[in-house]
C-alpha cells in the first residue's frame, strides 16, 4: 500500500500519533513526527497478501512462529518508523507495551509491490527494515507478474538476493520452516503470460 502525507504541518509526537491511529478507521504510517495516510489497495494486492499469511500460518501451526497481516503495525526502534508491513511473521513476538499494537522482533517482513510503492519498498523502506535486528528475511512480491525478490541477512551484516520467476518457482525461508511456491502465492491471479521458472543469485547488499 502507499502512503500519502496528511496536510499538517506541526510535528506530531509519537503518543499522538498512536492515540489518533488508535480512534482513526484508516491506518497511518509514522516517521520522524510525520504521518502518512495508507491508501487503500487492488483485490490481486490483498488476495497475494492473504494467500502468503494463509499459507505460512498452516505451515506454523504448533511452532513458537506466528504471521502477521497488515492490521499489524512493525516499530523499527533505531529510526522510529512505524509502518504495516503486507505480512511479518516473528518467532516468540515482542510488543513494545501491553497493547501490543506495534511488533518489534519480526524475522520475516513480506511487501506486495504495486507501481507507486515499488521504489520505496526496495529503497527507503528497506533502508529503515534492515535496523529491526531480528529481521532475517524481506520478501518483495510482484503483482503485475509471477517474480518474488528475497534478501537473506549474511553473517557479515550484508544481504543477499534471490529472484524466483514463474509459477513453478519454489522457495524456503532460511528463518523459520517454510517453504512456499509462487503457485500459491499467486492463486486466483490471472496473468497475461505465465514465463519459465528460473533463480539467479546476485551478490550481497552491505551493510
Amino acid at each position: 500500500m502507499s502512503a500519502q502525507p496528511l496536510l499538517k504541518t506541526e510535528y506530531i509526537s509519537p503518543e499522538e500519533y498512536i492515540e489518533m491511529e488508535i480512534a482513526s478507521d484508516v491506518k497511518h504510517q509514522y516517521f520522524d513526527g510525520e504521518v502518512f495516510a495508507m491508501a487503500g489497495a487492488p483485490a490481486r494486492h490483498n488476495i497475494i497478501a492473504g494467500n502468503i499469511h494463509g499459507d505460512t500460518r498452516f505451515q506454523l501451526r504448533g511452532s513458537p512462529c506466528v504471521p502477521f497481516g497488515s492490521d499489524q503495525r512493525v516499530k523499527v526502534q533505531e529510526s522510529g518508523l512505524r509502518t504495516y508491513p503486507d505480512v511479518s511473521i516473528a518467532c516468540e513476538p515482542h510488543f513494545e507495551n501491553q497493547k501490543e499494537l506495534d511488533l518489534l522482533n519480526p524475522l520475516v517482513i513480506f511487501e506486495i509491490l504495486s507501481p507507486g510503492t515499488a521504489a520505496y519498498d526496495r529503497g527507503e523502506k528497506f533502508r529503515h527494515y534492515r535496523q529491526i535486528p531480528s529481521l532475517r528475511e524481506y520478501i518483495l512480491v510482484e503483482q503485475d507478474r509471477p517474480h518474488i525478490e528475497q534478501f537473506i541477512r549474511q553473517d557479515n551484516g550484508g544481504w543477499l538476493l534471490f529472484e524466483y520467476d514463474g509459477l513453478e518457482a519454489e522457495f524456503r525461508l532460511s528463518s523459520v520452516q517454510c517453504l512456499l511456491r509462487a503457485g500459491e502465492i499467486y492463486e486466483r491471479i490471472a496473468f497475461e503470460e505465465n514465463p519459465s521458472t528460473s533463480m539467479v543469485s546476485h551478490e550481497e547488499l552491505q551493510p
